[in-house]
C-alpha cells in the first residue's frame, strides 16, 4: 500500500487498484473479482477477472447487473442507481487503515431487490460510518433475474449465488491487504439478500470463508424449481425461443429485461406469483439451506443476528394503494391469504382475537409476513440457541402509512439517514440515537460477535429498536405464532406461551381457500417486490 493520503494504493490478486480518501476513509469502488458475464460467459458460472498491468483507478462505482427499473410508486421510495458497462462483477471497500498489519473485523454487504434489482451502488450502502467505527466494508454486485437465477438445461442453475461466493472468495484472498482480517469475516445480507446469505451459510464450498451472518427481513429459503421454470417458459414463450441458456444469450439484454418486467408484474411476497430464486442443485445448494441449518449440518459454530421490521408488508402494499384494496376485497383477501400461507380459517380468527381494531389488510400482512418471515426465523434461532441474536426495527417511518414497513432500517443500520436517499423512505428527521443504536449493535457484532443483547434462549428474548418500552422484549411476537400451531377444529384461544413450532411452517395443513381466490387478488393490483 503506498503513503498517498490523496489516493491510496493497494494490490488485489489480479493487480493493483488505486482509490481515493474521503472523510479520511480510504475507498475502493469498481474492482472486479470476477469476468464480465456476457459473450460466451453469458449464464455461465464466474471466472477471475483478467489480470492488469500497472494501477487500475478504483475512484468510482463500477458498472451494475442488468435489471428493470422499480415502478414509478417503488422508485418514489427506493433508489437504484443504474451504471452502465459490461464488468459488473465488482465489489468496493471502504477501510479505515489500508495495509496488512490492522487486522480489522470486515463485514461483507449483500443487498436486496427481489434478486431482480438493487446494487453495491445504492447511496444508502455507503460504507463509510462502518470503517468510522473501525470496521472494514466490502459491498458487492452480483447478477440477477433471469441472468443470474434462470433455471436451464444447459447450464449450472445459480449463477448468481455463485457470484457472491467468488466476491467472498476474493475477500478470503485479498482482504489483508485493505486492513481485514480474513478470519473475522461477517456476511450481512437484507431480503434478497439475507436469502442468499442463508444460503451461502448452507453451501458446503462457503464453509470457512465466513465466521458470522446477519439476516434481515428474510429467512434461508430454497424455491421451488418447477416455479422458476415457469418463470423462463413463460419469458421464452414471449420471445419465440427455446428455453435454455444457448438461446436465451443470443436475446439482447434490454429486451431480457422487459420480458421479464412483463412476466413478473403481478408477484409480491404478500400474494405470491412468479419470481426467481436460489434452488437446490447438485454442487453449491445441496439440499434446503433451512434444513441444513436447522439440524446442525451446515455452519456449526457460525454466530447468527437476525430479525425483521414490525411492518415489513407496508412496503408490499402501501405504494400503488393495494392496502385499500386489500380491505375493500375483504373475504377475497382472507381467502387469498390463506392460500397463501397453506392454513384453514382458525388462524386468521386467532389474529383478529388478538388485535380487534386491525385493518383486514393489516392482519393479512401480519399473518402472511409471520408465515414467510417470523416463523423461519424463529425455528432457526430455536435450533441455534446461545449463539443466535434477534432484534425487531419497530420505529415508523415519517411518511404517511410506511410504518416500520421493509428496508426501513436499512439507513439506520448504515448510519446513512442524512441523505436524500434514505428520506425517500423514512422521511425527514429520522432520529440519530435510533442509528446510533442500531449501527454500533451491527459493529459490535462483527468485532465481537455479541450486538449487546442476551442471546436467544427458551425466555425468547428480542431487541426492539425505536419503540417505547424497555430494548429487550421477552417473546413479542409468541401468542401469534402459537397460532400456527393450534388445533384446527374450533375458535382458537390465544396462548401466552409457544409451544413446539411445526417441521415447516404451515405445512401439514392443506388450504380450504380456492386459489381463484390468490389470483383475483393479484388481478387487484399487486406490484413486484423490491
Amino acid at each position: 500500500m503506498t503513503a498517498d493520503r490523496t489516493q491510496p494504493t493497494v494490490r488485489t490478486p489480479y493487480g493493483a487498484v488505486r482509490g481515493r480518501y474521503e472523510d479520511g476513509i480510504a475507498v475502493f469502488r469498481g474492482i472486479p473479482y470476477a469476468a464480465p458475464p456476457f459473450g460466451p460467459r453469458r449464464f455461465r458460472p464466474p471466472v477471475p477477472p483478467t489480470p492488469w498491468e500497472g494501477v487500475r483507478d478504483a475512484g468510482a462505482f463500477g458498472p451494475t447487473p442488468p435489471k428493470p427499473p422499480y415502478s414509478e410508486a417503488f422508485a418514489r421510495l427506493l433508489s437504484d442507481p443504474v451504471v452502465p458497462g459490461d464488468d459488473c462483477l465488482n465489489l468496493n471497500v471502504w477501510t479505515p487503515e489500508p495495509g496488512r498489519g490492522a487486522r480489522l473485523p470486515v463485514l461483507v454487504w449483500i443487498h436486496g431487490g427481489a434478486l431482480t434489482r438493487g446494487s453495491s451502488a445504492v447511496p444508502v450502502y455507503d460504507g463509510r460510518a462502518f470503517a468510522r467505527d473501525g470496521v472494514v466494508m466490502v459491498s458487492i454486485n452480483y447478477r440477477l433475474g433471469v441472468e443470474g437465477y434462470g433455471l436451464f438445461p444447459d447450464t449450472p442453475p445459480n449463477p448468481g449465488l455463485r457470484d457472491q461466493l467468488a466476491a467472498l472468495e476474493w475477500v478470503r484472498e485479498a482482504i489483508a491487504e485493505f486492513g481485514g482480517d480474513p478470519d473475522r469475516v461477517t456476511v450481512f445480507g437484507q431480503s434478497a439478500g439475507a436469502i442468499s446469505t442463508g444460503a451461502l451459510l448452507a453451501a458446503p464450498q462457503a464453509q470457512g470463508l465466513f465466521r458470522r451472518a446477519v439476516l434481515q427481513s428474510a429467512p434461508p429459503e430454497a424455491f421451488d424449481r418447477d416455479k422458476v421454470r415457469r418463470m423462463v417458459r413463460r419469458m421464452a414463450a414471449r420471445l419465440k425461443i427455446p428455453a435454455t441458456a444457448e438461446a436465451f444469450a443470443a436475446v439482447d439484454r434490454e429486451l431480457l429485461l422487459r420480458t421479464q418486467a412483463e412476466v413478473g408484474r403481478l408477484g409480491t411476497p404478500v400474494l405470491g406469483g412468479p419470481s426467481f430464486g436460489v434452488v437446490v442443485d447438485d454442487d453449491l445448494v445441496p439440499r434446503d439451506p433451512m434444513e441444513a441449518l436447522v439440524d446442525g449440518a451446515a455452519a456449526p459454530g457460525v454466530e447468527l443476528l437476525m430479525g425483521w421490521t414490525q411492518d415489513e408488508y407496508r412496503l408490499w402494499l402501501v405504494p400503488g394503494g393495494l392496502m385499500e384494496r386489500v380491505d375493500r376485497l375483504g373475504p377475497v383477501a382472507l381467502a387469498g391469504a390463506m392460500a397463501r400461507c397453506h392454513c384453514g380459517p382458525e388462524v386468521p380468527r386467532g389474529y383478529r382475537a388478538l388485535h380487534p381494531d386491525a385493518r383486514p389488510a393489516e392482519l393479512l400482512g401480519q399473518m402472511v409476513t409471520d408465515h414467510l418471515l417470523r416463523i423461519p426465523l424463529h425455528r432457526l434461532a430455536d435450533a441455534r440457541p446461545g449463539s443466535s441474536y434477534v432484534y425487531e426495527f419497530a420505529w415508523p417511518s415519517n411518511l404517511p402509512d410506511l410504518g416500520a414497513c421493509h428496508a426501513l432500517e436499512l439507513g439506520f443500520v448504515f448510519d446513512t439517514g442524512d441523505i436524500p436517499e434514505s428520506a425517500k423512505l423514512a422521511g425527514e428527521g429520522a432520529p440519530q440515537d435510533l442509528a446510533d443504536a442500531m449501527h454500533s449493535a451491527w459493529v459490535r457484532f462483527a468485532a465481537e460477535g455479541d450486538p449487546g443483547w442476551p442471546a436467544w434462549d427458551a425466555s425468547h428474548p428480542v431487541r426492539v429498536f425505536g419503540a417505547d418500552g424497555p430494548p429487550v422484549v421477552h417473546g413479542p411476537r409468541d401468542r401469534e405464532l402459537a397460532l400456527w400451531d393450534a388445533e384446527p377444529a374450533g375458535e382458537v384461544t390465544p396462548r401466552e406461551s409457544t409451544p413446539a413450532l411445526r417441521p415447516l411452517p404451515g405445512s401439514p395443513r392443506r388450504s380450504t381457500a380456492p386459489l381463484s381466490a390468490v389470483r383475483r387478488l393479484r388481478r387487484s393490483g399487486g406490484a413486484r417486490r423490491p
